[in-house]
């Protein structure tokens, strides 16, 4: 090890996600001497020294029962250069309060030492709870844009970006969805290593960023737990007659109440307004039909009720982050057919 060998530690729980946690540590790790290998030339000087710290030393399983032998622990105080948490196992109402106040004071104060500090996919919920994002932005996978909004309201929460630095420095970034442990990995080499050698390494493991962002993944319905009777009922109207042209209209007939209390508790109890909620159910259509016919795109405008192809067309990049035809390429049925 050289004295510009840059210190890595990634933090690792029972809920770490081992995809994660081995993905990026085995991409760290070839940086510098993977490349050179393949194409016979000499190895760079070691670029990272990577270790798994946990919250003691003591072999343990993490996600899918994947074995994890730490390093070392968070009681030993390691130093670190940079310091990784990768994703966590949780379910969309999950949140960590409460657990491990160890590891959010040991983040706090790696973080108050300089490290800088990087998490993969729901890995930002840990930084979230250790206090490190407050007042700041961050990002996550999509499915868990409602816990942030819901748990920790004072977090300028952004569910596009793969990458979303927290602030002006960089020294704190939050990365998507899944797989945009890539995205951060590459960007990781790029910026602490060389941009030259991320390019190299994206070639061997055949990583790609994701220019695209977390929309086109992103479904824009999604249920939201309330006991709102009279939202409930409007809501599953709503899902049955969304291509009514008077949906609205229709809407209010059937529920034979005043518009603005409808709209009103509708806003309260989903978080969007009635007008929002067809053109997502409308939107969610016609992307099923861009994956599973190959209908022409104004066709599909017409058969989820627009009439304007052009409105149709900017309405579907703003919900999706990507025009029509870019969706179909990316998930249409010939996407995903092997060539026999």
């Amino acid at each position: 090890m050289t004295q510009s060998t840059i210190r890595v530690l990634f933090l690792a729980v029972p809920e770490t996600a081992g995809s994660s946690l081995y993905g990026m540590l085995d991409v760290l790790s070839a940086a510098g001497n993977v490349w050179q290998t393949l194409v016979r030339s000499e190895p760079l000087p070691a670029l990272f020294t990577n270790r798994i710290a946990s919250i003691d030393k003591a072999p343990f399983t993490c996600g899918h029962n994947i074995p994890v032998i730490p390093d070392t622990s968070i009681e030993d105080d390691p130093e670190c250069d940079i310091l990784i948490i990768p994703e966590l196992w949780l379910g969309p109402d999950e949140d960590l309060h409460g657990r491990y106040p160890e590891m959010m004071a040991f983040i706090r104060r790696k973080h108050g030492q300089g490290a800088y500090v990087y998490s993969a996919c729901s890995g930002s919920l840990v930084l979230a709870e250790s206090g490190l994002l407050k007042g700041r932005r961050a990002t996550s996978h999509w499915g868990y844009e409602h816990l942030f909004r819901t748990h920790y309201p004072d977090i300028n929460f952004q569910p596009e970006p793969i990458l979303c630095f927290a602030d002006e420095t960089g020294h704190v970034v939050t990365a998507g969805g899944t797989s945009s442990w890539h995205d951060l990995v590459i960007h990781i080499i790029s910026r602490h290593g060389s941009p030259a050698e991320a390019m190299r390494i994206s070639k061997v493991y055949l990583l790609k960023w994701h220019d695209e962002g977390q929309l086109p993944y992103k479904p824009l319905v999604n249920k939201v737990m309330h006991r709102d009777s009279l939202v409930i009922e409007a809501e599953q109207w709503l899902d049955e007659h969304y291509l009514r042209p008077d949906a609205i209209d229709g809407l209010l007939k059937h529920l034979g109440m005043a518009e603005r209390t409808v709209k009103r508790r509708f806003k309260t109890a989903t978080g969007e307004s009635m007008i929002e909620r067809i053109q997502n159910l409308r939107i969610e259509n016609a992307k099923r039909r861009l994956e599973s016919t190959s209908n022409a795109i104004d066709d599909i405008c017409a058969d989820v009720g627009y009439e304007d192809a052009g409105f149709f067309r900017r309405l579907f990049k703003r919900l999706t982050g990507i025009s029509p035809s870019q969706y179909r390429k990316m998930f249409g049925q010939k996407h995903f057919q092997a060539d026999l």
